[in-house]
């Protein structure tokens, strides 16, 4: 058996190696003739093996592009989907921050108007109690003022009848709105 390492024929060698002349040996014309093919085949063999490994490399080529070129998609996928996380992720942040900040100014919000309705109630209970300060002063001021007129009418009727002489004012007739005063 030959090892391929050790021996390459190649069709060069076929043509160019000379048998040695024997008695009774081989055909001279029909070994060149064979020679001659051998050569031939070797020369076909050797031009479509190098075809052959000329394919083999593109095709390797080929191949290690589509390989990087998966690489590179795996790779950008991942990414992509890392991306995708990651903005998730700060979405429902913003989300939860947003959320906290509404619930945080809704409070302050309802805060206020509850102080703003404690406000208002105190002014209106205020705004009451001056009401009832200022009809009872009122009503002090007018019953004052029916006592005098009362008074007035008396000396009047008095002096008309002879019996106060020494009151000079003079009697004025009550008007009727001021018997009815009424409490709100």
């Amino acid at each position: 058996m030959i090892d391929d390492d050790a021996f390459h024929l190649t069709p060069l060698d076929v043509r160019r190696y000379e048998f040695g002349s024997a008695l009774r040996g081989y055909d001279k014309v029909r070994v060149d003739q064979f020679r001659e093919q051998v050569a031939g085949e070797l020369e076909r063999l050797a031009k479509l093996n190098q075809d052959l490994e000329a394919k083999a490399r593109s095709f390797h080529e080929q191949l290690r592009a589509f390989r990087d070129r998966d690489k590179a998609l795996n790779e950008a996928l991942v990414q992509a989907q890392q991306l995708r996380s990651e903005m998730r992720t700060q979405a429902e942040r913003e989300a939860q921050l947003i959320l906290r900040e509404a619930e945080g100014e809704g409070a302050r919000i309802v805060d206020g108007a509850r102080g703003e309705v404690r406000r208002l109630q105190e002014e209106v209970a205020s705004l009451e109690r001056q009401r009832r300060a200022n009809v009872s002063q009122l009503r002090h001021l007018l019953e004052r003022q029916l006592a005098e007129l009362h008074a007035a009418e008396q000396a009047a009727a008095d002096a008309a009848a002879g019996t106060n002489e020494s009151d000079p004012r003079p009697s004025y007739p009550t008007p009727a709105w001021l018997g009815r005063v009424e409490e709100p």
